[in-house]
């Protein structure tokens, strides 16, 4: 799918500063407009809705090209700088590339850490993955699909998003969010079907997301952008085990249902079932 942004309600395709591809990727057919939505908050061309004019498909193109192109206008009569795109045409569905110059200009966009956040008790993370697959209705059918889906503190699921890339699944997720003006996702726990990369991590800091858990193994840059920006980061969600790598104060292993207070929740956190890396290595 290609991802074209242009300034204003028209297409003006010879007008210089009007409009630009600044994104091709494979993905899996469906919620289009909210990859793009997603992808161009996680790269910080569109700050919130407001900003978005309309998301259309382009009519202009030979029918079997028709729904593979996305147009997102904006208000704006000019198109933002796009020089900060490092991955600013090829937009790959699995590991983009990543650097300290990628950090830096997100810490510029998102100086504060996420706030207290909410609590999450242990057995109510243990229990994420199993309700993320439930909802998986495509997986089922393939058994080929990853998925991204946003919970609340105590295990509700509302929202669920799958791709065949890890990326955009999340994608789809947060420009969802987006779209329903529900950024940013503050007292929020997102869950991922596969493991936690380093972009997963910098597309959950940009959405404000406190707590992030991912069924397999994170990367050791996840576990730095985790530390740095104050998520906290859930590994290995399985078996009912995990490992927390960063921000342990937010996961406590009291039941769900017992009232914890954030500073009793603290020094409850990461003994029994959850482990804490110190290294950012399963315990």
């Amino acid at each position: 799918m290609e991802i074209r942004l242009l300034a204003g309600p028209e297409v003006r395709r010879q007008a210089p500063g009007h409009g630009a591809t600044v994104a091709v990727t494979m993905r899996t057919p469906g919620d289009d407009f909210e990859l793009a939505a997603g992808f161009l908050h996680s790269e910080g061309i569109v700050r919130d809705r407001d900003e978005l004019l309309a998301l259309r498909y382009c009519t202009d193109e030979a029918e079997e090209e028709r729904y593979n192109i996305v147009n997102v206008h904006l208000r704006a009569t000019a198109l933002p700088p796009l020089e900060r795109l490092e991955r600013h045409f090829a937009m790959t569905s699995a590991c983009g590339v990543c650097g300290k110059a990628h950090l830096d200009a997100l810490e510029v966009r998102c100086p504060a850490p996420p706030g207290p956040g909410p609590v999450v008790a242990a057995d109510v993370l243990e229990a994420l993955p199993d309700r993320l697959r439930e909802a998986q209705a495509v997986f089922g059918r393939t058994g080929g699909l990853h998925a991204a889906g946003l919970f609340t503190p105590d295990g509700e699921l509302l929202a669920i998003r799958e791709d065949v890339g890890r990326h955009n699944a999340l994608d789809k997720l947060l420009g969802w969010a987006l779209l329903e003006d529900r950024l940013p996702l503050a007292d929020h726990v997102v869950c991922v079907s596969g493991r936690a990369s380093y972009e997963l991590l910098q597309k959950a800091v940009a959405a404000g997301v406190p707590v992030f858990a991912a069924v397999s193994a994170p990367s050791s840059l996840a576990v730095d952008v985790a530390r740095r920006f104050g998520v906290t980061l859930v590994g290995f969600l399985r078996n009912e085990r995990f490992n927390v790598y960063s921000a342990e104060q937010r996961v406590t292993t009291r039941p769900a249902d017992v009232p914890t207070s954030p500073r009793r929740a603290a020094a409850g956190t990461a003994t029994g079932r959850a482990s804490v890396g110190a290294n950012g290595a399963p315990t």
